[in-house]
């Protein structure tokens, strides 16, 4: 004879507690593991998947709900959607030093993973591989940051880099097209910006096949489309100026 067990019932396994105090008394909420930093990051914008249920607790793991009361005095409203978002921004994700742990471990290769993506040997022109950044991180005794997204804390960690290794952004190579008439006019502007230019052609037209670094990119586009009033063009040819085969240190 089979136990009937209620199905209607709110379990909350596998959970991520973000804990807050506010108003002098705590104020906890249900998130999915893995979710929370993923909606920090920017990178999951659906609250549904990040929250196991939308209740505001005092007290996750005994079920406590907070009181309505509590919450407008603690938070200025009752709208319990925005409630949750200012705990997830602000609020204290609890886990235990195993997880934490892990999830060091996994933001510490994914930003080392990033580096390795976006930078080259300057001299060689050849990427490095991601063990070999990690590597290099631990020499410098990078710690990773839980506030900050692992896209933010790679280009931290490519300025500090650049004092122990040889590294740089890998330079994008674009060709641009100008209007003859703003052709001279604009290539001075653009200058500053070319950090090599690989081929000029002025016909009707001034053509060129450039290498920039990717911080540029927007300046220059902004600064084509303005000064040629839509006009002149910018092609994207590669994202990175790579050579084939990973660099090494001996």
């Amino acid at each position: 004879m089979s136990i009937f067990t209620p199905t209607n019932q709110i379990r909350l396994t596998n959970v991520a507690v973000v804990r807050m105090k506010k108003g002098g008394k705590r104020f906890e909420i249900a998130c999915y593991k893995n979710k929370v930093m993923s909606w920090r990051s920017g990178a999951e914008k659906d609250l549904d998947e990040v929250l196991q249920t939308s209740s505001v607790f005092n007290n996750v793991s005994k079920g406590q709900v907070a009181k309505k009361d509590d919450l407008s005095k603690a938070f200025g409203t009752d709208d319990l959607t925005e409630i949750c978002k200012q705990i997830l921004a602000k609020g204290e994700l609890q886990v235990s030093d195993k997880e934490r742990q892990s999830q060091l471990e996994t933001s510490f290769r994914d930003i080392a993973t990033i580096v390795a993506e976006k930078c080259v040997n300057p001299e060689t022109k050849r990427p490095y591989t991601v063990n070999l950044i990690e590597r290099a991180m631990k020499d410098i005794h990078y710690s990773v940051k839980a506030n900050k997204s692992t896209k933010q804390q790679a280009l931290e960690v490519i300025r500090q880099l650049k004092e122990s290794i040889e590294i740089q952004r890998a330079h994008m190579r674009l060709r641009l097209v100008l209007p003859a008439k703003d052709g001279k006019r604009l290539k001075e502007k653009l200058k500053p910006l070319l950090k090599v230019v690989e081929s000029e052609d002025f016909d009707d037209q001034l053509e060129m096949v450039c290498l920039v670094d990717p911080g540029c990119f927007r300046e220059i586009d902004e600064l084509i489309r303005c000064e040629t009033k839509g006009k002149g063009s910018l092609e994207v040819l590669s994202l990175k100026d790579v050579e084939e085969g990973d660099e090494r240190l001996e």
